[in-house]
């Protein structure tokens, strides 16, 4: 099975949290060590983003990982033979966030192939058109086992997210607001409705909530409405400042997330 649709099978608590991160910010070799100190710590699934010079949904503190990523030679081929390297001792899924161009210049057939190759379980590209999802890289996707995953936001139709959902595996990313991505102290009344709303479409796939959470009361928000919390910003602003060294990146993480 599918790493990512048996963390969701085994999950009875639906308290998970999946961290995002970018390859080779802020080092070019850390990624290795980054996630498995992730998932020693107990970090149920990880966003791993390839860098990209255009990350037009990420706010300031991504798109800077990214840059500097670029600038330490971060790329589709380095980070596969990263995580290649490391296969055999990744037990929970690991999810790449990258967006269309790069995997496009890629190859969409070799960059699934290397992702399996890699012991990837999914992929999230936010610019990929969903009807080149159906009719390109689904079938694709599918012969390799690999899971692409949809987003939704407040302004996505109710039509459209049961169109996602009747079309889509693994779980539906729920971003918190049509913002770019970023640190917010807290949800307000509308986006709890908007969570509000999605729970009672009873959907086939889990959800994971996220842009925007850092604190005790996103967190909660997040976990209460939905199978877990993804935090990106939040851990990629701590793993710069402790340059690198994960393990210090989670402890202030952690302590941040009971604030």
């Amino acid at each position: 099975m599918n790493k990512i649709n048996q963390l969701f099978a085994n999950s009875k608590d639906k308290k998970l949290l999946s961290l995002y991160f970018c390859a080779g910010c802020p080092t070019l070799d850390g990624t290795a060590d980054v996630i498995l100190t992730m998932q020693r710590r107990g970090i149920a699934m990880i966003e791993v983003g390839i860098p990209f010079s255009d990350p037009l949904a990420d706010g300031p503190v991504i798109q800077s990982a990214a840059t500097q990523a670029l600038k330490n030679g971060m790329s589709v081929q380095l980070l596969f033979d990263q995580l290649k390297a490391i296969k055999d001792q990744v037990e929970i899924p690991l999810v790449l966030m990258g967006y269309l161009n790069p995997i496009l210049h890629f190859g969409i057939e070799a960059f699934c192939q290397q992702c399996v190759e890699s012991g990837v379980s999914g992929v999230i590209i936010p610019d990929l058109p969903f009807a080149d999802y159906q009719n390109i890289v689904k079938p694709i996707a599918d012969r390799h086992d690999l899971r692409v995953i949809m987003l939704i936001t407040p302004e996505t139709s109710e039509e459209r997210i049961r169109f996602i959902d009747d079309n889509t595996d693994g779980f539906i990313y729920m971003v918190s607001s049509a913002a770019i991505t970023g640190v917010q102290k807290s949800f307000d009344e509308q986006k709890q409705d908007y969570f509000r709303r999605i729970n009672a479409m009873n959907l086939r796939n889990p959800r994971m909530i996220g842009f925007g959470i850092s604190n005790a009361q996103t967190l909660k928000a997040a976990q209460d409405n939905a199978a877990g919390a993804i935090i990106g910003s939040k851990f990629v602003t701590l793993l710069n400042e402790n340059k690198g060294n994960a393990d210090a990146a989670l402890d202030q993480l952690f302590e941040a997330l009971e604030q």
